[in-house]
């Protein structure tokens, strides 16, 4: 007898719909054919024993599965339900007459329990595209799955609820999420805050103004400045997540198994690779591609500590990703993107010792040793982060203070106004939402100065040695600065501020 039950494989973020054909025949032996790897080869044993273990039949007949299309590679043991259920329903074991209106994954243990899956949300949003009435998955994954309206979620616990449910004995509710509540529910309450941070006023304008323009900021200063500590909160002062966006950055993290008994993702992601990365851990790749850092951080922050201490080669793999937002992944029978649309922030010690070139610093260090320090990091890379800001360790005065810092909360209310009034601007633009994405053209456009403003960057050019590659950096930042103000025009005193935030720019940092 043939059955065809359905299943679905992830490539990229998105998923592809596999329909698993089973016959059974007269004679004896199972054939798996369709491309399948080592873990879907091994399922017939992890299946034949969660079936004995819950008072099944594994068929000692000619058992033949296919898995269509044919020339599509499948991987990893989320087949093994789908498989089962094909199995029973062709062996008449159960009588699952709808079995081809539901999309079936998840990986058995030996006593028909489930384990959870990888990619549950991109195969859900397949599912309810192709019109299936529903999706059986471990109920580990259900939370992210049922984000998607029009589909009924089932999260099971073990294969013979999945059985029950076919011949109608069973109760198995579909499980139901409010979207926008899950959305809203932990908006206002970020778990790193602004107002933990003592002093850095100076440091904390500087994030404001990278948050409100969507700039990529490197943060240099001793050990114990703070540096850590202000990027961890920089994701609580960016805008809050669209809907559009939170479902797009929850299906990365599923795609990587990242996602824990979570739904809808609200909160921004934070990444911080250890500097022991390795390229493709970083842009993502492998045998079998999975999102890197880079997309995992995708609409958050990526956060780089001790820059310098990254191999030459792992940071130039980024140079790419930061203009494109988005890694491309090629191998010989398929391409892959990764969308990466992300804020960088580094952060490194001045020099080796990890402090300037002071004579009462624990280690002190010469300008020759600072300069071939940070001679790590390539032009190329620094043309590509618009801020470059000194952080000074905190006056014991600052430290003791009662007064409360202003919160992140208060802070993002003026970088939203901000954002908002970049989005109207560009709104005419398919690729372009906020300062940092602009193009010279449109900085051409949009950043216009007056003469008092043009003569200002001229003498600063000059008399601070700051290169050409400067120009439009100090342009693109001035310009968000004049959002903040809600002025329609970059005045003096905009360029003026922008210039402070070009340190490795100036004669003597790199030359």
């Amino acid at each position: 007898m043939l059955v065809k039950v359905f299943g679905s494989a992830v490539f990229g973020v998105e998923a592809t719909t596999i329909t698993v054909e089973v016959n059974i025949d007269k004679g004896i032996g199972y054939h798996l054919v369709g491309l399948p790897d080592n873990a879907i080869k091994e399922s017939s044993y992890r299946i034949a024993a969660a079936l004995k273990n819950n008072g099944y039949e594994f068929p000692g007949k000619k058992i033949t599965v296919n898995l269509a299309p044919a020339d599509l590679r499948k991987e990893g043991s989320a087949y093994d339900l789908t498989l089962a259920v094909g199995i029973l329903s062709a062996s008449n074991q159960i009588n699952a007459t709808e079995v081809d209106q539901y999309v079936i994954m998840g990986e058995l243990s030996l006593d028909g329990s489930l384990q959870p899956i990888k990619g549950a949300l991109s195969i859900a949003i397949k599912a309810k595209e192709e019109g299936f009435k529903g999706f059986f998955l471990p109920i580990q994954n259900v939370k992210e799955a049922a984000i998607v309206d029009g589909l009924d979620v089932y999260g099971v616990e073990n294969v013979l609820q999945v059985i029950d449910f076919f011949e109608g004995k069973g109760t198995l509710e579909p499980t139901k999420i409010d979207t926008h509540e899950e959305f809203y529910k932990t908006l206002d309450f970020p778990e790193f805050d602004f107002a933990d941070v003592k002093g850095q006023e100076s440091i904390k304008r500087c994030m404001e103004i990278a948050a409100a323009g969507g700039h990529n900021i490197i943060l240099i200063g001793p050990p114990g400045s703070g540096k850590t500590m202000l990027a961890k909160r920089l994701p609580s002062i960016l805008p809050p997540m669209t809907l559009n966006e939170a479902l797009e950055t929850t299906k990365i993290h599923s795609v990587a198994g990242k996602i824990k008994d979570v739904g809808l993702l609200n909160q921004r992601p934070f990444r911080s690779p250890h500097h022991t990365a390795s390229s493709v851990s970083l842009v993502g790749g492998g045998s079998y591609p999975q999102p890197g850092e880079i997309s995992l951080a995708h609409n958050g922050v990526l956060f780089l500590d001790e820059l310098p201490e990254f191999k030459r080669e792992v940071l130039e793999v980024m140079r790419q990703p930061l203009e494109d937002r988005e890694v491309t992944i090629s191998r010989a029978k398929f391409t892959i993107t990764y969308p990466s649309s992300f804020m960088l922030v580094a952060s490194m010690n001045p020099s080796p010792g990890g402090y300037f070139n002071d004579p009462d610093a624990p280690v002190s260090s010469s300008p020759a040793e600072m300069q071939r320090y940070l001679s790590k990091i390539s032009g190329p890379l620094l043309d590509r982060i618009d801020i470059h800001i000194e952080v000074t360790p905190v006056p014991f005065e600052k430290l003791t203070e009662t007064r409360p810092a202003e919160s992140s909360v208060l802070i993002r209310e003026r970088v939203t106004k901000a954002r908002e009034i970049q989005s109207k601007r560009f709104e005419q633009y398919q690729s372009i939402h906020y300062n940092a994405q602009m193009t010279t053209k449109q900085i051409r456009t949009y950043c216009a100065l007056d003469d008092s403003s043009l003569q200002l960057l001229k003498t600063a050019m000059e008399r601070l040695n700051l290169s050409a590659r400067a120009y439009d950096r100090i342009l693109k930042v001035s310009r968000t600065i004049a959002d903040l103000e809600a002025s329609e025009v970059v005045k003096s005193n905009h360029i003026a501020e922008a210039i402070q935030y070009r340190s490795l720019d100036r004669d003597g940092w790199l030359g």
